[in-house]
Formats: structure tokens, sequence, C-alpha cells
């Protein structure tokens, strides 16, 4: 069982037994399991053990007669034996090491795997993003806003990319950075920036990725690693970005998170500018030093960042196990999909159904892949095969 802090008079603080922590990395690296998934399994089933029992048979309920992959003891065993001889660990939600600006947001993922000093999670953060083929002007430019946010308390967080990551990572390697890496924590991309890694790694900084040990990082894993950048911090600066680029998805992100987005302006004659001045007309706060962003973000966070008072509910609830809903309620819910995300509150509120079998009607239909999760508690069918 998770176990609370006994001292008096502070939070309540929960720790993984070696039992769950093994049953909940077995439940994450199952088939089709993303965050709010494992989260409405946890509620649901009662325990991570308890879930990986039941995939098989909420699963076929959710309308498909595929089996589902689960992975094994000896799969999440070698991985755990991987990640503490490559001197990192594996943290859950709610764990004293779990940063908590990420926990706060609804689609946290339940383990990350950190390597270096879990402390500066506790500090408040800013993000630093840009163009991987930065200018001479915005790399010197990101160095200044990095050095001078670290100089302030802040700790940088980025990407590791080329470019302007780099530059905001070896601007803040004194004072504290934060590597979010899109692949497991012993593949860092680009090659290049290994050793920078390390740097980071080995001084007040640390590393943090979602990905399993060993995995390669693809394309499509870049705009995960964006969301938790954007997650880790109070703001995100975005120094040089092109219309079509990951900053800019990082800054949406940012901006869906109630955090605040902030552009370096830059000529309207460099591609590179292009993206940053849209965002500029869109609202971000216009910055030519770190004292436009700190400005912004002292209000907002204090001295440190401070935990919320309770903790979400993913550690194993005492309620569990609510009744099926039955083949018509499960029919009614579909009516109601379709390809828009649609918030769930209110298919509770237009099909009638108690939410505890609409809630579990939605578990069902995503392990079947049927449905499509989004941030903000909406949902979607899953298009159909042309």
């Amino acid at each position: 069982m998770a176990r609370a802090d006994e001292n008096a008079g502070k939070p309540v603080r929960f720790v993984l037994s070696d039992r769950q922590r093994l049953a909940w990395l077995r439940l994450y690296r199952s088939d089709n399991i993303g965050p709010a998934t494992f989260r409405d399994l946890i509620a649901h089933c009662g325990s991570a053990e308890m879930a990986l029992e039941m995939l098989p048979e909420l699963t076929r309920r959710g309308g498909t007669l595929k089996s589902v992959r689960i992975a094994g003891s000896d799969v999440a065993e070698r991985e755990l034996e991987a990640i503490e001889r490559h001197r990192a660990r594996l943290v859950g939600f709610g764990e004293p090491d779990y940063p908590p600006m990420l926990r706060m947001t609804d689609l946290a993922p339940p383990l990350v795997t950190i390597k270096g000093d879990a402390q500066i999670f506790q500090r408040n953060c800013a993000a630093i993003v840009g163009a991987r083929n930065a200018s001479l002007t915005g790399i010197k430019m990101t160095g200044r806003i990095g050095r001078d946010l670290g100089q302030a308390g802040f700790a940088v967080v980025s990407g590791l990319a080329r470019g302007i990551d780099r530059a905001a990572h070896e601007a803040a390697l004194q004072t504290g950075t934060i590597a979010v890496l899109a692949g497991g924590v012993d593949r860092p991309y680009p090659p290049e920036n290994v050793e920078l890694l390390a740097a980071i790694e080995d001084g007040p900084g640390a590393s943090i990725t979602e990905m399993p040990f060993g995995w390669e990082p693809r394309a499509r894993d870049f705009p995960r690693r964006n969301r938790i950048i954007a997650a880790l911090a109070l703001g995100l600066v975005v120094v040089e970005a092109a219309l079509r680029s990951g900053s800019l998805i990082s800054a949406r992100l940012a901006g869906e998170l109630g955090r605040l987005v902030f552009a370096v302006p830059g000529s309207p004659l460099d591609p590179r500018a292009e993206g940053a001045n849209m965002l500029l007309k869109d609202g971000a706060i216009v910055t030519t030093s770190a004292e436009d962003v700190i400005s912004a973000l002292k209000p907002l966070g204090g001295d440190a960042v401070t935990p919320p008072p309770r903790q979400y509910a993913l550690f194993e609830p005492e309620e569990t196990l609510s009744l099926p809903p039955d083949d018509d309620q499960r029919a009614r819910i579909l009516s109601l999909l379709g390809p828009t995300p649609v918030d769930v509150d209110d298919i509770i509120a237009h099909s009638g159904i108690a939410p505890a079998q609409v809630f579990l009607a939605i578990l069902e239909l995503d392990l079947a892949k049927r449905i499509e999760r989004h941030s903000g508690n909406r949902v979607s069918l899953v298009p159909a095969a042309s």
C-alpha cells in the first residue's frame, strides 16, 4: 500500500512500494494506456494489479475482440533494473520527487524517469524554446535571458534540441536547468548534446522523460515532450520559431494549461521570426529581456512552487468497481460522440446516465481504441479507417 508521512502538521506524502511500482510500470507500458486511461483504471479497479487482471474484460466490453497486450513482469523488472544502473529513478505521480507543476495538469503521466537533482522541480521554472537553426542574435538573446532568469532564482526548462534549446541550457548550467527528453533517459537527441546533458544531470539540474528506457525518439514523440515542457513552467518564452514549428506547439500547449506565453520580436524579413511575431499578434507578452519574464511570473509563483493542498485521486482508492453500463447505455453514449471532441460532463448531462457508468463506458471504449482522449476531459470518436 502507499504510505503516508506520519509527521504531524506536514503535507501527506506517498511512496510506492516496490510491488506497486512494478505493477504501475506494467500497466503504463501495456497497449493503449495513456495518462487519462491509467488514472481511470486505478479509480475504477482500485489498484494497478487489479487493473492488469481486468484489462482483457474491460477491452472486450468496449467492443473489440482483439487481445490486449499486457506488459510482463519480466519486461518491467528489466526496465527498472536498467533505470537504476543508469543512475536514474522511476517516480510515480504524487511521490515526493514528482514535479508539482506537472502534477497539477490533467494529462500528467503517472510515471516519469528522472536523472539528476529532483529538487530543481520544487523551484519556479521558466521554459525557453525556439528554432534549431537559430541565428547568432537569437542565441545571444537566449543566453542573456537564460542567465538572468537563473540568477533571479528560476530553473530554466527546455528540450535539449539544437539552437535555442541548447543555448538556454548552457546559460543556466550553473544555476539549474531541466532537459525534457523525447526518448528514453538513455537515448538523448541529438547526439551532439550528450555531453551537455551529462553536465545538466551532474550539476544542480535534471533530465525528465515519460518514455521507456531505451526508447529511440520518433517525430511524433516530440509533441509529447513539448507538453511536459509547457507543464513544468509558469511561463514559456519563444525566441525564434518558424510558422510551422514545434515551438509553436509548445506555446499553444502552454496557453491551454494557463501558462503565460512570451515571445521575442524579430525581423519581419527573417522566416525564423515569423512564429514569434505571430504569437505577439495573438497576445503573447513582448519580451526584450529577462525582466519582462520575471516581472510577469514572480506574482504567480511566490518564492517556490506550492504543491496543491490535496493529492489528485490516483493512489489506490477504497471505493472500487462500479456497475458496468448495459448495452443500451453504451449505445446512447456512442450516439452522442463524433469526430469533434466533447466534454464528458456534457455527455453525462445529455444522456441522463449516472456519471459512474458514463466514465466506465468511456474507459471501455478507450481501451478498445474506439475513442480518442483530449485535454480538458474531452473525448471524440476515432475516425473510421478509409
